[in-house]
């Protein structure tokens, strides 16, 4: 019999409880420590910095010196990363610890970042057969030199709203027209931040935008973006193909490529 009114008071102090939780997830203070746990999530986080050695068609470079750089990437992958930067190249994020090696010529640069040093000697070879396993390649192109050609290339592919670019260059009749197919890759999956910016994904044992570098189809997919600046206009193009145990930085290093890009364009 003297259950009932035992059972009433739990009610009551339970009704009690979540009121005063409505209470709290409504009021200022809760908002404030929300935005500050936000906050801390963007945070700028130091990383460090490692040059990269380079050569090209002026000679060896050496690499550059540098500081360690402030980026607002997730704490959690703060220790797995670091920035990589050839004096030729834009730098880029990548796993700790990795090789890296920039090229550079008339048509632009390019800095690969691998678990495994890749000798020199391969990377300016015209038989190398390029990267079937993890790595990371960071390529600049130029528009007005015969770089164009590449940039055209994937402007057909994926920038329907710049194809001016590519007809002109395809007038030029230096190459024929078959080499510049418009339509995205068959496979590739893409997402537009912009009519200038396209992130995508080649999966595996296809072809697509993740393989027109020196990164090959294998049994892993490659992630990355393709980046138009400039009025001429030049192409930033990166692909990222990680370890499994480390892929979910692909996505701080996509990110951090397009803030950079972004401040570069507004910085002019």
């Amino acid at each position: 019999m003297n259950s009932g009114p035992r059972i009433g008071a739990r009610t009551r102090n339970l009704c009690a409880l979540l009121f005063a939780i409505t209470i709290w997830l409504s009021s200022p203070l809760f908002a404030q420590t929300q935005s500050q746990g936000s906050n801390q999530k963007a945070a700028l986080i130091s990383v460090p910095f490692v040059g990269c050695k380079s050569d090209g068609q002026g000679g060896p470079v050496d690499a550059p010196k540098g500081n360690d750089q402030n980026v607002p990437i997730d704490v959690s992958a703060a220790p797995k990363l670091a920035y990589y930067k050839a004096e030729n190249s834009t730098g880029v994020l990548a796993p700790r610890g990795w090789c890296c090696f920039g090229t550079y010529g008339s048509s632009g640069s390019s800095l690969f970042v691998t678990p495994q040093a890749i000798k020199s000697d391969d990377l300016l070879s015209m038989n190398w057969a390029g990267i079937d396993g993890p790595g990371i390649q960071v390529q600049e192109i130029s528009g007005d030199t015969s770089g164009r050609f590449q940039v055209a290339s994937v402007i057909a592919r994926v920038f329907p709203a710049h194809k001016a670019f590519a007809e002109g260059v395809i007038k030029e009749g230096v190459e024929p027209a078959s080499s510049f197919p418009f339509g995205p890759y068959p496979q590739d999956r893409l997402t537009y931040r912009s009519d200038q910016v396209v992130e995508f994904q080649t999966p595996a044992h296809s072809e697509g935008l993740g393989t027109v570098n020196q990164l090959k189809q294998s049994d892993e997919s490659i992630d990355g973006v393709a980046i138009l600046q400039g009025e001429t206009p030049d192409l930033l193009l990166v692909s990222a193909r990680l370890p499994a145990e480390v892929n979910d930085l692909t996505s701080q290093i996509i990110q951090q490529v397009e803030r950079e890009s972004a401040a570069g364009a507004s910085g002019k």
